[in-house]
């Protein structure tokens, strides 16, 4: 299935979660009846709820909104803040992206900030930062027909930090480019841009 044509799976399931993070506070040997935790288990899935709201969302539903201006010029968006959950720890991790596309030959562009939440379409939700990266440029190219696409993400990875190697401060870079984005000067352009805040 395509990235930008993941459906988004039925509503949230708050009573299951809730019973979930219950059984994993006795597992883990606490006690969720005393009275710090009495209300930790709904919490946390009003909390789970905000943070995997990507799955009950789709790109096309954030997509809707476009222009046919014929620009056909980069349009990038640089440190588009995210917050995601690594999948394999269920801990988050967070950083920034970088979005940038040439609109198709007709000019179609979306609007900015409509960036911003494709990419916390797919942010919330269990994810890893590969993925995640892909999934964006993806979605550029399928839904507005994007000539070229780039994305960086720089993000830190928590299960990184806190447990394992524990190395705080270390972040993992990842980049996806599709299309006319192949092109050297082209690519330079857009690094060009996305480092100018870094100077």
């Amino acid at each position: 299935m395509s990235a930008g044509s993941l459906a988004p799976i039925n509503e949230f399931d708050h009573d299951r979660a809730a019973a979930a993070i219950k059984e994993l506070l006795y597992a883990i040997g606490e006690d969720p009846e005393r009275e710090g935790l009495l209300d930790t288990p709904d919490r946390v899935a009003r909390a789970y709820k905000e943070l995997t709201a990507g799955l009950r969302q789709t790109a096309e539903g954030v997509l809707t909104t476009t222009f046919d201006l014929g620009h056909d010029e980069m349009v990038l968006v640089r440190d588009i803040e995210l917050w995601s959950m690594c999948e394999h720890h269920l801990v988050p991790f967070t950083g920034v992206a970088h979005v940038g596309y040439i609109p198709a030959e007709s000019g179609k562009i979306t609007g900015l900030s409509k960036l911003a939440r494709l990419v916390d379409v797919y942010a919330k939700r269990p994810q890893v930062q590969e993925r995640l990266t892909t999934q964006i440029a993806d979605a550029l190219v399928e839904i507005l027909d994007a000539r070229g696409v780039i994305v960086v993400i720089e993000a830190e990875h928590l299960c990184m930090t806190m447990r394992g190697v524990k190395k705080a401060g270390a972040r993992t870079i990842t980049s996806a480019v599709r299309g006319i984005m192949h092109n050297a000067a082209t690519r330079s352009e857009a690094m060009a841009l996305i480092n100018a805040a870094h100077r």
